[in-house]
């Protein structure tokens, strides 16, 4: 089964880290309904979902996404980018450890789970502001037991590899080739986001829906035009602060509980 871990809203989102956005009030009131309505639609889906509790003291930490990179044998615990947000990882760490083995990012290197894709054996890794050569090398080394090809994608102009690309399955990629280097990802069909629509990139695949923020109507019509099934949802006030769907989800495949 496919299992997601999420988190509900802090009542501090509006202090949220930002990098490329203007500041912008954030509704919280708006972002708890928003969240609650992500975490039934997943559920809807077919997705088993953890909710973890509100960290008050953390506004990002609903983007559990940044806090691990989960495969099929061990869960990967980020040492992340930026240093207010590390503590994050605390939380998500404990909820894995009845599902998954645990290894941990030396305190040398920095890595997001937002800047991990993975596909099948193989994960993309963005070399972004957050995560840096150590720490992609620091994640090859951790995975390398476990015959995973970890390759690294250049990241510029958003903040992970998942902002400005995500996989739709059928061997279908969704990028935005002006943020990340799409020609790095060869032998995929790469499907480019409407010039309108740079944030568009971010989608959620669960059990073959792919999931797309309620703001992009241009790239709706492009991926129902190849034949993709697509589920609308608004998350507005999540957008206000530099997130968008994987951010709010940290997706795997359920091993009945195994260490």
């Amino acid at each position: 089964m496919l299992t997601v871990i999420t988190r509900n809203v802090s009542p501090n989102l509006g202090d949220c880290a930002l990098t490329y956005l203007e500041r912008n009030p954030i509704d919280v009131e708006k972002a708890v309904e928003q969240h609650r309505n992500f975490v039934n639609t997943l559920t809807e889906l077919g997705a088993r979902v953890i909710n973890l509790p509100a960290e008050p003291n953390l506004p990002d930490a609903v983007f559990v996404e940044d806090t691990a990179v989960v495969v099929d044998e061990v869960a990967v615990i980020a040492r992340m980018g930026l240093p207010e947000r590390r503590p994050e990882a605390e939380s998500v760490a404990s909820a894995l450890a009845h599902l998954r083995r645990r290894k941990f990012v030396n305190r040398s290197a920095t890595l997001d789970g937002g800047d991990a894709i993975r596909i099948d054996r193989r994960l993309y890794i963005g070399n972004s502001t957050r995560t840096g050569e150590e720490g992609i090398a620091e994640l090859r080394r951790i995975l390398k037991p476990y015959d995973y090809d970890v390759r690294p994608v250049k990241v510029i102009g958003c903040l992970h590899l998942s902002t400005g690309c995500s996989y739709l399955g059928h061997n279908t990629i969704l990028a935005n080739e002006k943020w990340v280097d799409a020609g790095a990802m060869k032998g995929f069909e790469i499907i480019h986001v409407p010039e309108a629509e740079p944030w568009a990139a971010n989608t959620l695949c669960i059990n073959d829906t792919v999931l797309l923020p309620s703001a992009f109507p241009r790239t709706r019509e492009l991926l129902e035009s190849r034949g993709f099934k697509i589920r609308i949802i608004d998350i507005s006030e999540f957008q206000k602060a530099e997130g968008g769907l994987s951010c709010l989800s940290l997706v795997f495949r359920d091993k009945n509980g195994e260490r």
